[in-house]
């Protein structure tokens, strides 16, 4: 698996946004989406640009699609991005009895068999030849069908890239424990904040470290988490 890091390219990917994120990615993914879906990309960029996470957002129980999914798809849908179900077919034909002519061979026969579909899934946000999935807190087998299902699509040449967007879970447990701990502390003498409100202890939901593992596990293609 070839990890790259061209998002450290200042001129790929703006220092202010490099340092907000966590970034990984496969076969320099960030300079070939910058290159091959330059408009997209810029949305991308300017989407993560603006994007601020704040506690009374996060902090909050949320299930597969919570309000930072809903904030990050309504910025991308205000730029043209649709949910986008992805459908592919594979047509097959059978080429057979050769003859050489000149420095070719040529088949004089010709068969077509049936064609299969294959229905898809719905990505997140859809635009041109770019994806961007909001994975932040869903089912991590979620990651597996993503990777897989884009990769395959990229092969089909469906697609130029993809991109992930889920949460850096170890960094944002200690950050929610600091941030539950000066609030309680604001309570009144034997009040207490309870638990807190999200559990990010578990690993079988959408994270950084879950994706990083699919990701580096991952066949051949362009991925960016």
């Amino acid at each position: 698996m070839q990890i790259t890091n061209s998002y450290d390219d200042p001129s790929v990917v703006p220092p202010e946004v490099r340092k907000k994120y966590v970034w990984l990615e496969t076969g320099n993914a960030a300079a070939i989406l910058q290159a091959t879906s330059p408009a997209e990309y810029g949305e991308l960029i300017a989407v993560l640009r603006d994007f601020t996470l704040q506690a009374d957002t996060w902090l909050v129980a949320g299930g597969n699609k919570g309000d930072i999914a809903e904030m990050f798809d309504d910025k991308f849908r205000q730029l043209g991005w649709k949910e986008t179900r992805i459908d592919t077919e594979v047509r097959g034909v059978f080429l057979t009895d050769f003859i050489k002519k000149g420095g070719d061979y040529i088949p004089q026969q010709r068969t077509s068999v049936s064609s299969v579909y294959s229905e898809g899934f719905r990505v997140d946000n859809h635009k041109g030849r770019m994806i961007v999935d909001i994975e932040w807190n869903a089912k991590d087998g979620n990651l597996d069908r993503d990777l897989a299902a884009y990769r395959s699509w990229h092969e089909y040449g469906l697609i130029n890239g993809a991109v992930i967007i889920t949460k850096d879970r170890l960094p944002l447990l200690e950050l929610a424990r600091k941030i539950w701990a000066r609030y309680q502390a604001t309570l009144p003498s034997g009040v207490t904040a309870g638990p807190l409100p999200i559990d990010l202890k578990t690993s079988t939901t959408t994270s950084f470290d879950k994706a990083e593992i699919r990701v580096k596990r991952q066949g051949r293609g362009h991925a960016l988490s």
